[in-house]
């Protein structure tokens, strides 16, 4: 029997995702007509920056309150902006796309 049909992973959730998906609508504010806003080039901006940044899972009340407390943290939103800011330039210079 699989793991997923054991136990209940539906409020298993990474708060980092929350925290890019914000930094990388601000950022991409400042790039007007500048690059390219398809899906798949948005995606891959928003999936190239969870893959650099320290990953905040959460399933519990306990774990929401350590989340919060990451996401307080100067270090852990300076490491959001500069991960989402290296993935813009990559798939800027870089489109998913011909």
């Amino acid at each position: 029997m699989a793991l997923t049909d054991q136990y209940n992973f539906e409020f298993l959730e990474n708060q980092a995702e929350h925290l890019v998906f914000d930094e990388l609508e601000r950022q991409l504010a400042a790039f007007e007509g500048e690059l390219c806003r398809c899906n798949d080039c948005v995606v891959d901006m928003a999936t190239m920056a969870l893959n650099m940044v320290k990953p905040l899972y959460r399933f519990s009340l306990l774990g929401t309150l350590y989340a919060a407390q990451a996401m307080a943290d100067e270090a852990y939103a300076t490491s959001v902006r500069e991960a989402v800011s290296v993935a813009i330039e990559k798939i800027r210079v870089n489109p998913s796309h011909d």
